[in-house]
């Protein structure tokens, strides 16, 4: 038995610190599970697999924003650096989809009104656990807890207002596809309301989810003025019929 980053190391041939990072960062498979631990300890001749991050694809820009498709595994604030353009909002490291910058403090100014007026709308794509039959609105608040290992929503009566729009969109099984559009932007809203509604979203274990490669949220539509995007939906989505639960 060995150490998982070790053993990464070994196999890839790279420094025990860049193992570290790689299993940090979540891109670390063996048995097709993820490694959570750097220093758990594994079998000499485990096989390990890497989810190498995809370029982020440039949907759109003009002389206010840049959007991009974001693909999963990589932070708002690397592609932040990558553009050397400020965040309009922000995607969790997992979910993929729509991430919009902006290029000038007039159109930032006017576009974070929009927001607080909540005059955005914002569509999501999610696989959950058990089987969606009918639309249902959450309105449920939620309260940020912050703590060492980062920060966490709850349902709380105290908490800033937050609703949610579901409507199922397939079942396979004992899960479901999703669309979930949110009227307010709380953090981790969407992975709060549906686990609080029992259908916690694949690979969200943080939020009560089976374990999947990544958290399966997307976000697939954005509209904000005379803007409208979408974006294309990434392949882990489209295969997740044949992913075994």
């Amino acid at each position: 038995m060995e150490k998982a980053y070790k053993l990464l190391a070994k196999q890839e041939h790279i420094s025990a610190n860049e193992a570290k990072r790689l299993i940090d960062s979540g891109k670390v498979f063996a048995y097709d599970k993820k490694i959570k631990i750097a220093r758990a300890m594994m079998k000499e001749n485990t096989k390990f697999k890497i989810m190498h991050t995809k370029k982020p694809q440039k949907i759109f820009e003009d002389d206010n924003i840049i959007v991009i498709n974001k693909p999963p595994y990589i932070t708002s604030e690397e592609i932040e650096k990558i553009y050397q353009t400020p965040l309009l909002h922000r995607l969790d490291k997992d979910t993929s989809g729509i991430l919009v910058l902006v290029k000038n403090k007039t159109f930032q100014k006017k576009a974070i009104n929009e927001f607080k007026n909540k005059n955005v709308y914002k569509e999501y794509l999610a696989w959950v656990s058990g089987i969606v039959s009918e639309p249902m609105s959450i309105d449920m608040p939620l309260k940020v807890i912050k703590t060492k290992s980062g920060a966490y929503s709850k349902i709380d009566k105290y908490g800033e207002e937050a609703i949610t729009e579901i409507e199922p969109v397939k079942a396979f099984r004992s899960k479901s596809e999703v669309k979930a559009v949110i009227h307010t932007g709380r953090t981790h809203q969407i992975r709060a309301h549906l686990s609080y509604i029992n259908h916690p979203i694949l690979g969200d274990e943080k939020y009560g989810g089976k374990p999947a490669k990544r958290v399966m949220l997307h976000h697939h539509k954005f509209k904000i003025f005379d803007y409208e995007f979408e974006a294309e939906v990434p392949k882990d989505f489209t295969i997740m019929e044949e992913y075994n639960d």
